[in-house]
């Protein structure tokens, strides 16, 4: 008997009937749409560069001295302000072997500092995604 109500037996007392519900999970393929078109834009936006730079150049005069001085009197590189005076040297044969100084280079440091701007161009990149349906047509929005 396949009833849902309860039946009697006088044996076996009130029977009832237990229900039991299954489950049975699984997954498919679905074709929801066609594809997808991507637009890539690239634009453009000018930048200004504002920066001081520094910049320094040497200045190189030959001093003539023409002097004679003993050997361990040999004079050493010396700053004389923002000058270096290099002392250039050269052996002349006297009864006695002496140094002459011949010329010396003053080589002064002299910076300049100036103002550079430029505009330079930076890029950024826009998206966009469309979708299409299985009839190859965009999805109204």
């Amino acid at each position: 008997m396949s009833s849902n109500i309860p039946e009697t037996n006088s044996q076996e007392g009130l029977r009832i009937p237990v229900i039991e519900e299954q489950l049975d999970v699984g997954t498919r393929v679905v074709e929801t749409g066609r594809g997808v078109r991507i637009h890539k834009t690239v634009s453009e936006q000018p930048v200004t560069i504002d920066e001081r730079l520094t910049r320094e150049e040497v200045d190189v005069r030959h001093v003539p001295v023409d002097r004679i001085v003993a050997l361990e009197e040999a004079p050493a590189t010396r700053h004389e302000g923002d000058t270096l005076v290099v002392p250039v040297l050269e052996e002349v044969l006297v009864v006695e072997r002496r140094l002459r100084i011949k010329e010396e280079l003053h080589i002064t440091r002299i910076r300049h500092e100036e103002r550079y701007q430029d505009t330079v161009p930076l890029k950024a990149e826009r998206v966009e995604v469309e979708r299409f349906d299985e009839a190859g047509t965009p999805p109204t929005p």
